[in-house]
């Protein structure tokens, strides 16, 4: 497999290649409806652009292969947040605003386009996100990850997933084994990394499913049941994520 992998810092113009129609459907449509996001990915390319990441496949002309995002944090606590992804977009604009130092680097996103998945693509583009946190002189990248195959045991406590592992000794998750091959330690489970909330006609409209009973609905692609509440007309998805920790 031949690709580029390049940061926005050195190729700003392949910065509307990351948010065109190659990439729809790589999400599922009520992941991002997340309320948070915006407060990082409408300034990303601008602020952050040696942490922003294509994967260009010279035989594809003008497409992206994949997309990678991260951004720099003030984190000097032992652990990890519970709120994971959320909390660290939430860091990260407070350290900026009030003039914090960096002291590592949290992993946003990772994501390769459907039809290039399963190619070892992912790996690629981690080893590309390692080197540019080494060459901020930067020696943690964290990442709050989402574990891919969760979503086929939603029951299954995010914990007892995450700590299972193949007869390797590597673990069963694909996307957590590509982080631990790369010398990534898995810490511990964000339990509220993300949280989405809805009207029942909103998650009806996002899912095609119909939300006309009170409690855990099984969502396509949710690592956990959505909680739905009929009398109060919401929804909400509370999604738990796994932390990994690389020293570089």
């Amino acid at each position: 497999m031949t690709l580029e992998i390049v940061s926005l810092a050195d190729r700003p113009d392949l910065a509307p290649l990351l948010t065109n129609d190659d990439f729809d459907g790589a999400w599922p449509t009520f992941m991002i409806q997340d309320l948070i996001s915006s407060v990082y990915y409408a300034v990303a390319d601008d602020l952050y652009p040696d942490l922003v990441f294509a994967a260009i496949d010279p035989a594809e002309s003008g497409r992206a292969v994949a997309r990678g995002y991260a951004v720099p944090v003030h984190w000097t606590e032992p652990e990890l947040p519970e709120t994971g992804w959320e909390k660290m977009i939430q860091r990260a604009t407070v350290d900026r605003h009030v003039g914090r130092e960096p002291t590592m680097v949290s992993a946003l996103e990772i994501c390769i386009r459907p039809d290039r998945r399963g190619g070892g693509v992912s790996g690629l583009m981690l080893a590309a996100m390692r080197e540019a946190v080494a060459k901020r002189g930067l020696d943690t990248l964290v990442a709050p990850v989402r574990p891919s195959g969760k979503h086929t045991r939603p029951d299954l406590p995010t914990a007892e997933y995450a700590a299972q592992v193949r007869p390797d000794g590597l673990p069963v998750d694909p996307w957590l084994r590509v982080h631990v091959r790369a010398g990534g330690v898995i810490e511990q489970v964000a339990t509220r990394s993300m949280t989405i909330t809805g009207t029942l006609d909103e998650w009806r409209r996002w899912t095609g499913l119909p939300f006309d009973t009170s409690g855990p609905v099984h969502v396509p692609d949710a690592l956990v049941p959505v909680l739905c509440d009929v009398a109060h007309d919401y929804a909400v998805y509370v999604e738990p994520n796994v932390w990994v920790r690389h020293r570089l």
